[in-house]
């Protein structure tokens, strides 16, 4: 028998192959499917040849290609069990590692290469060469920063839900969608530079109007529809800085019922005059004529010799006071303040300004202050439907103190700073602001060499609540536009409010 050298095309292995095996593998090359599969094969089906590459395989071909698949694949995972570790492969990997490490490339004994029918990548250095991208100069990993939970004190448990998102106070990563107006509003509330109920009802409504006239109504939309959500962009900047006041609540959605009440067939420009004619008209009715009548009530209750007790600063309160000393009384006004804010420093230097007898106190002497007092007179930031009062806090310390003396709580507040909803306590519903505004809460810089940043201490808890809650049974009346009435009779003027 005649056997004959395989050359490198016919067999890699060098190995000889006899007549009848060159005769075999010359009919499995032109009949395929026929091909045993061995196990040790890492092919296990041989490629087709040119002129079968374009045939399309019947179905029983296909069925046979897919068990002879399975088959090969079954072997070679049992040859991978019964094989044993290899420890000097590991022990290699772990120098390569080191080596990859120390160096920052993959040494060349632990090159492999790529299985057939995959292409090496070329370029301009090989596999083993290649070294991990470094940054620029100017491209420089920024330190990861500290979560801002982590730096925050500790909150309490029972009030967990008033911690909400930090305060905006700054204009960065506000909307492009966002007035210019409403940012310098956000910042001005955030700050306290815009401060009371009326003040920032009036406020924004005012710049409300600024972003009217420069909307402008998108193709094939209605005004009606898109002003609205355009509106909701400029609130929801609004709500980062601080929380809305009722009075603003109220504002906002009976500016929103207007804005729906627009027929789709009116003008653009008639639209926006008739809307901003309708904001003036609100903030004259609501807020101006109705702090006039209330004004004017309330100045005729104060006699001579009365001393008035107030506190912190009420807009409301000092243009009854004001009111009151134009008609020619004599009478004596005593303004107790608290912290954070000491609004009323305020109120009694515009009083003192008028020529009124004022006297400025802290809360801590309110028991020395409420003995000589013959009236107290109180501002709301809003008057719940079960009639209690919800105001600046330490506004329930002083009518508590009132009404255990005798002496009649008066509270003076507009209809527009009504609400249907009932409150309990001053824990469900609040406003939490920045810990850092107490006092004795520095910000760690200024306070570094006493007693060091507070915000790492652990068992310090800083709360500063903005509201507290007066029970209805502490307040003798209420005076409104509508007159003046029982703290019991609020949800009446609240839906008269509404309707009108």
């Amino acid at each position: 028998m005649v056997s004959i050298l395989a050359t490198d095309q016919g067999n890699p292995d060098g190995t000889k192959v006899n007549g009848q095996e060159k005769e075999s593998r010359a009919s499995e090359a032109q009949n395929p499917s026929k091909a045993p599969v061995t196990p040790n094969s890492n092919k296990a089906i041989p490629e087709k040849s040119a002129a079968q590459k374009y045939e399309k395989p019947s179905g029983a071909e296909l069925k046979k290609l897919a068990k002879a698949g399975k088959a090969a694949k079954r072997a070679q995972s049992k040859q991978g069990q019964q094989a044993p570790p290899n420890h000097a492969s590991k022990s290699n990997k772990s120098e390569n590692k080191k080596h990859l490490d120390e160096e920052g490339s993959i040494p060349p004994s632990s090159q492999q290469p790529p299985p057939k029918g995959q292409h090496r990548r070329s370029g301009s250095a090989s596999a083993g060469s290649q070294r991990p991208l470094e940054l620029r100069p100017g491209q420089q990993q920024a330190p990861v920063a500290e979560p801002e939970s982590r730096k925050e004190i500790q909150k309490l448990a029972f009030i967990s839900h008033l911690y909400g998102a930090p305060r905006r106070t700054s204009i960065a990563g506000a909307g492009k969608d966002v007035h210019p107006s409403i940012l310098a509003l956000g910042l001005q509330m955030s700050n306290y530079i815009i401060c009371g109920s009326n003040a920032r009802c009036v406020s924004t409504l005012l710049v409300f109007k600024r972003v009217i006239g420069a909307y402008t109504t998108p193709p094939n939309i209605s005004l009606a529809r898109d002003l609205t959500i355009h509106l909701s962009t400029q609130i929801d900047y609004l709500k980062s800085g601080r929380p809305l006041s009722v009075s603003m609540g109220n504002a906002i959605r009976w500016l929103k019922l207007t804005i729906s009440t627009i027929d789709p067939d009116t003008p653009e420009h008639q639209a926006k005059t008739k809307l901003c004619s309708a904001i003036d008209n609100f903030i004259r009715e609501r807020i101006t004529v109705a702090g006039q009548a209330i004004a004017s009530s309330a100045s005729s209750r104060i006699q001579d010799g009365d001393v008035i007790v107030t506190f912190a600063k009420s807009s409301i309160v000092e243009r009854t006071l004001a009111e009151a000393y134009r008609q020619g009384k004599n009478f004596q006004v005593i303004v107790a303040d608290s912290g954070p804010l000491f609004e009323g420093r305020n109120l009694a230097i515009a009083l003192a300004n008028l020529g009124l007898q004022v006297q400025y106190a802290s809360i801590h002497t309110l028991s020395h202050v409420v003995q000589d007092a013959t009236k107290v007179f109180l501002g709301a930031h809003a008057m719940m439907s079960n009639g209690r009062l919800y105001s600046r806090i330490g506004t329930a310390l002083v009518a508590m103190m009132a009404k255990d003396l005798d002496v009649p709580v008066i509270v003076l507040c507009e209809s527009v700073k009504f609400t249907d909803k009932v409150a309990l306590d001053s824990i469900a519903t609040n406003e939490m602001a920045p810990s850092h505004e107490l006092g004795f809460f520095g910000t760690g810089a200024d306070k570094a060499g006493e007693e060091g940043d507070w915000r790492s201490s652990s068992n310090l808890v800083g709360l500063n609540l903005v509201y507290d809650l007066t029970p209805a049974d502490y307040i003798h009346m209420v005076i409104t536009e509508y007159g003046s009435l029982p703290p019991s009779s609020v949800p009446v003027v609240q839906r008269l409010s509404t309707n009108t």
